[in-house]
């Protein structure tokens, strides 16, 4: 009976652990989802610059719930998004535009 106490005891502490730890990383990658969803309308809009700037607030999510949570997907969606950057900047919003839409594919397969 000691040992059942034991082993629930020891399964509900791993629990308490690591379940808050995936509920930020899946906040996180929420925020990510959206800002990348905010950056796509305004580069089609044609406002490169505020694509840019909703794009380093999704970096900066991605970023984070890449650190919680190892996916490829997330670590894909963050290249994508660095490269929608580095275009917006350059004020090609078309070329930021499908960056970021692949972010987007990548982050939305990461909640999956």
């Amino acid at each position: 009976m000691k040992r059942r106490i034991f082993a629930l005891a020891l399964g509900l502490g791993f629990s308490a652990f690591f379940a808050p730890r995936l509920a930020l990383a899946e906040d996180h990658l929420t925020e990510a989802i959206s800002y990348t969803e905010e950056a796509i309308d305004h580069g089609k809009r044609g406002h490169a610059d505020v694509l840019v700037t909703h794009a380093e607030a999704a970096l900066k999510h991605a970023e984070a719930a890449e650190k919680a949570m190892n996916n490829p997907h997330i670590k894909e969606g963050i290249m994508q998004l660095k490269a929608s950057i580095v275009e917006g900047k350059k004020e090609n919003a078309t070329t930021a535009i499908g960056h970021a839409i692949e972010a987007l594919t990548h982050l939305e397969a990461a909640q999956k």
